[in-house]
């Protein structure tokens, strides 16, 4: 919840969560795995963008794994407390990745990926999680 300087509840806040424990491979999802970039690649990469003087750019996406549009079927039931009184029996077709979900962050892989392709970003050959863009005047 969200308060005022004397404490009184202006905004209430909540978060919708998945219940993934209950997700099977095969079965709900199809992969889960999403690269990560080593330590040691990162390491490499920017003693080397030093050495030339580069200029390097980091971002923090939030919530990124909120981002990822999803390839399989999800449904899931309506949550406690929300239950529509005129269809309490209906479900929720997802269309994004939510907290819980064991394919978000490989979801929201998939959305970075084909955004930096696009964008003529390449991964690296050492760690595939490194993606490098060139430009001819470096």
């Amino acid at each position: 919840n969200k308060h005022d300087e004397e404490q009184t509840i202006i905004r209430n806040k909540s978060r919708l969560v998945v219940r993934g424990y209950r997700q099977e491979e095969g079965i709900n999802f199809e992969e889960s795995f999403a690269s990560v970039a080593r330590m040691e690649a990162i390491r490499i990469f920017l003693a080397y963008a030093a050495r030339k003087s580069f200029t390097v750019f980091q971002m923090d996406v939030k919530t990124a794994c909120l981002h990822g549009s999803l390839k399989e079927d999800v449904y899931m039931c309506q949550p406690e407390g929300f239950i529509d009184v005129d269809h309490p029996s209906h479900v929720y077709k997802l269309r994004k990745a939510l907290y819980g979900l064991k394919q978000a962050s490989r979801a929201w892989y998939d959305e970075l990926l084909a955004f930096l392709l696009q964008n003529h970003f390449f991964k690296g050959t050492i760690d595939l999680a490194l993606f490098i863009r060139r430009f001819y005047d470096d």
